[in-house]
């Protein structure tokens, strides 16, 4: 009986049919899009890291060879939770060996990597964790306060999509059900029972959700690789990036589509609930008129829309009230997308404008290539004069950096300085002792070619014998950091500093050269409130040791900056990369190598997959929110031909009862639009007052383009949504509905 019932009223109600099976196909395509985006990405991640840093999950470090090491991999391997210990021959030598482990249940890789220290005796640092792949299977250490949360925020925007899917098509549902509450009413009081109406209503749904499962699942899949392939090619360029493979597990795709099916099953279920539980006589009274709360709801005046339209914007208003928890979804998801699409570019705008103007504009002409090289330093470093030699260099600097504190007396800090109440009320890093401040005094050690290139620079007589102080203390009271006034830091004429070590204890004297404003052209930061030092290699070698200065072992690094011809191209940029690369190859010395254009290159586009990645989650939202207006319009096209009829007899003419679907449809668009521009235009202001940036700056490259597309995107889909449900409803004979009697 229930069967040929389901038939028959599917048969005589093709939008009903159309509107679930709509929503169906749009809860799996959405459903499938996001999970193998997810998937993917997932993947993609695992990759990356599995091949930049190894897929080792716990090391182990043991000063060990020959037998005892055996016993120790042994040992390693028959552990409850290892899965594979193997002996990294890269980076095992002279005795100390590195063993990396792979473990079954990931979840108690911390927890079995303390037992392993335990159990071998080791200390803490001989045992390490690869985090960052372990943070990648939702594994964090349970002992780290701020954990990686790019995978539970991935999950939280799957189930947030579900979330939103799953009211989706409920309204769809509950519009449907609604408009048979008076059939539903006669079934029951004729003997269903409220378990015989629920399984009817659930049956219809998976039987008309099916094959639109099957097909949005499809869809979903050829999208994500059609996304995938387009952040392949427009990540191209990018160098050492591995090409991202569009996969999808067999059981994933099940677990999509069964969630899919229930996502479906669940929606219908919720109203199907609801219409259950109500008796015989409330849903033969609440089919056969409106709600209570929609009479009172039409006693309520739309005003604004009345003062607008008149009549007809008070009827519309009217209407948009009656479907207020329906279209609920479609308010929130618009405004949510064009919300964050509106502030995440013009927040990627004003970033860009400031790192052009703070970093990008700063260093252009202060160098072209950059090397780093770890391990090594300036006394042990012998291709300063080759690199100098290659071809298209106009400069080479060669130098290293060095930590180290300075014990400033109190009067000798400028008389500038101190009128502003002293180093204490600008700066809360320095230190506090008895009679002046103890002062970071970082050090940048030059080639001596460099050094004495610097000196005349500056305007400070050329000498080995002694360093060069970097004068120079922002005032942050009077000025922000876009514009920054400087003071002088010492009184003039000091001649030296008193050099300190840990606890403030005096190393020695420092004498000075001179004193600058300018720091030499380097790709260099400098704290504002530090007396910066630049030492010529001949003095480091002579003091830098000798007072424990100097960084020993792993610590050391040096870097080489190459500037070419001014206006160097591209082309030219990456032929002296080359040619330094391979001359320090050459020379035994392994190295970090970038050029400075395809850095800003670089950054662009990693600015461009970011922008790209959130649009999209934008676009989505979007998505899911136009979905609902669809959905909503086409489900209560049946259920309003009454109305419309009525207002047909009362003297409307077609052209009126069109208008007040577009006055609705004008709502729902415009909405999030009017909401949303005040409240970016706080944002911006805010961010612009943040930058310390001219708001002129940003409007001349406001993104008024891209914002007007997705504004002009909502509003058609929308007006193309109401449009339709308007030539539906108006094109059959609507005189004819009021002497139907079954719609009620």
């Amino acid at each position: 009986m229930w069967k040929l019932y389901s038939r028959s009223y599917l048969a005589h109600n093709r939008a009903a049919r159309r509107s679930i099976a709509a929503a169906a196909l749009a809860a799996a395509f959405f459903l499938s899009l996001v999970g193998s985006l997810f998937y993917n990405f997932w993947v993609y991640e695992i990759e990356r890291i599995t091949l930049e840093e190894g897929g080792w999950q716990g090391r182990v470090t043991v000063e060990q060879s020959g037998a005892a090491l055996g016993e120790t991999l042994d040992a390693l391997a028959r552990f409850a939770n290892v899965e594979t210990a193997a002996l990294n021959t890269g980076l095992s030598e002279n005795g100390v060996a590195v063993i990396d482990l792979t473990f079954r249940d990931l979840g108690d890789a911390y927890a079995d990597l303390d037992r392993i220290r335990e159990a071998l005796a080791l200390p803490d640092e001989a045992v390490q964790a690869h985090e960052l792949l372990l943070s990648r299977y939702l594994v964090n250490d349970p002992q780290d306060s701020s954990p990686s949360l790019l995978m539970p925020f991935y999950l939280a925007v799957l189930g947030a999509v579900a979330l939103a899917l799953v009211l989706l098509i409920r309204n769809s549902f509950a519009i449907t059900m609604q408009a048979r509450l008076h059939q539903l009413g006669i079934l029951a009081s004729v003997g269903a029972t409220p378990r015989q109406l629920r399984l009817c209503l659930l049956q219809e749904a998976a039987a008309l959700a099916l094959l639109p499962l099957a097909l949005g699942t499809a869809l979903g899949l050829a999208a994500c690789s059609g996304v995938l392939a387009a952040l392949n090619a427009a990540a191209a360029h990018v160098a050492g990036r591995h090409t991202a493979v569009f996969q999808m597990h067999p059981l994933l795709t099940a677990a999509i589509l069964l969630l899919s099916l229930l996502t479906v099953l669940f929606s219908a279920w919720l109203p199907a609930r609801r219409l259950s539980r109500m008796t015989p006589l409330e849903a033969l009274r609440d089919g056969a008129a409106e709600s209570p709360a929609l009479r009172w709801k039409r006693r309520r005046h739309a005003r604004l829309l009345a003062l607008c339209f008149g009549i007809r914007g008070e009827l519309a208003g009217n209407a948009l009230r009656a479907q207020k928890r329906s279209l609920r979804i479609a308010n929130v998801s618009l405004l949510l997308s064009f919300l964050g699409f509106t502030a995440m570019l013009c927040f990627f705008t004003l970033s860009g404008i400031s790192t052009q103007m703070t970093y990008f504009a700063r260093y252009q002409d202060a160098w072209d290539v950059i090397v780093t090289v770890p391990g090594s330093s300036l006394d042990d470093f012998s291709l300063t004069e080759p690199l100098r030699a290659l071809p298209g260099v106009e400069d080479c600097t060669v130098y290293e950096k060095a930590r180290a504190q300075c014990f400033l007396p109190a009067g000798a800090q400028s008389d500038a300085l101190q009128a502003l109440g002293g180093l204490g009320a600008l700066d809360g890093s320095a230190v506090p002792l008895d009679g002046g401040w103890l002062v970071d005094a970082p050090i940048v050690v030059l080639d001596d070619a460099s050094f004495l290139a610097y000196c005349e620079a500056c305007g400070i007589e050329p000498a080995l014998d002694g360093a060069v102080l970097l004068d120079r203390v922002w005032d942050s009271l009077h000025s922000h950091f876009r514009d920054p006034l400087y003071l002088p830091f010492v009184q003039p004429g000091t001649e030296a500093l008193t050099l300190a070590g840990d606890g403030g204890a005096a190393l020695g004297d420092l004498p000075l050269l001179g004193r600058t404003g300018d720091p030499p052209n380097l790709r260099e930061e400098y704290d504002d409130y530090a007396l910066v030092l630049f030492w010529p290699q001949s003095l480091w070698q002579e003091l830098g040791a000798a007072w424990g200065l100097a960084p020993a072992g792993a610590d050391t690094r040096l870097t080489v900056r190459l500037l070419g011809r001014d206006g160097i191209t591209q082309e030219e940029c990456r032929a002296l990369q080359t040619a330094a690369a391979a001359l320090l190859e050459e020379g035994g010395y392994a190295c970090t190598i970038e050029n400075r254009i395809d850095e800003k290159i670089a950054n662009d586009e990693m600015i461009a997959g970011a922008q790209l990645i959130l649009g999209a989650f934008c676009l989505l939202l979007a998505a899911i929110g136009l979905a609902n207006v669809f959905l909503n319009t086409r489900g209560f096209v049946h259920q309003r031909r009454r109305e419309f009829a009525r207002y047909l007899s009362l003297g409307m003419t077609p052209a009126e009862l069109r208008s007040l679907f577009w006055i609705e449809g004008a709502v729902v668009a415009g909405r999030p639009l009017v909401v949303t521009l005040p409240l970016t235009a706080a944002v911006v202001a805010f961010m612009l007052d943040a930058s310390h940036l001219e708001a002129e700056i940003f409007l001349a490259q406001a993104p008024v383009l891209p914002v007007a597309l997705f504004a002009a995107l909502i509003v058609g889909t929308v007006a193309l949504a109401y449009g339709l449900g308007a030539r539906e409803l108006l094109t059959g004979d609507l005189t004819a509905v009021l002497k139907d009697d079954s719609l009620r």
